[in-house]
């Protein structure tokens, strides 16, 4: 399991808004350059969460992604399993203090 602490999880946050941004405008030019940068934002969710930390149907989902990054619906997937993996995140690390 990846490291859950707060400092962690808010830095990776900060990296996928700073992505999100770039990725909302290039999808508001219709830039084609696009998928190149969600491909980047995959790898980086990806990079950070393990199976057990995915949303429902997250694989299902982020295989969706994967097969069409360039599509406006597949960045608007992605932002919603970053928002999600990041509330699960917060819920784990309630249950681990406990």
């Amino acid at each position: 399991m990846p490291n859950l602490a707060k400092d962690k999880v808010d830095a990776w946050y900060a990296e996928w808004q700073v992505l999100e941004q770039t990725i909302h405008a290039l999808h508001s030019a219709r830039d084609k350059t696009v998928k190149a940068e969600m491909e980047k934002a995959i790898a980086h969710y990806e990079a950070f969460i393990d199976d057990s930390l995915l949303p429902t149907n997250g694989r299902e989902r982020l295989a969706f992604i994967k097969a069409r990054p360039g599509q406006y619906a597949c960045y608007r997937q992605l932002d919603e399993l970053y928002k999600e993996t990041k509330k699960r995140i917060a819920r784990v690390r309630i249950q681990r203090s406990k």
